[in-house]
C-alpha cells in the first residue's frame, strides 16, 4: 500500500474515532494534515480576535519545513496510536 493510499486510510480512520483528543492534539493532527496534503504554512496568519484559526495557523508553522512524506507519516503514527488508545 502506498503511503498516500495509508494517509487517506487514517484520514477516514480519524473520523472515526470514539474518544474526542484534546485540544493540542487536535490541532497536531490539523497541522500534519496540512503539511502532508499542502506543504508549508500558506497564507496570512488570522488576527487576534480569531483565536482558532489563529491556533490552527501557528500549529501548522510550527511544522514548517517538514517534508510532505514526513508529515503524513507521522499523520498516520498519531491516528494509529489514538485510535489503539480508545481500545
Amino acid at each position: 500500500m502506498s503511503l498516500t493510499e495509508r494517509f487517506e486510510e487514517a484520514v477516514a480512520k480519524s473520523k472515526t474515532l470514539t474518544t474526542r483528543p484534546d485540544n493540542q492534539t487536535l490541532l497536531k493532527i490539523y497541522a500534519l494534515y496540512k503539511q502532508g496534503t499542502q506543504g508549508d504554512v500558506q497564507g496570512d496568519k488570522p488576527g487576534f480576535v480569531d483565536m482558532v484559526g489563529r491556533a490552527k495557523y501557528e500549529a501548522w508553522e510550527g511544522q514548517q519545513g517538514k517534508s510532505q512524506d514526513d508529515a503524513m507519516n507521522e499523520y498516520i503514527a498519531l491516528i494509529d496510536r489514538l485510535a489503539d488508545e480508545a481500545f
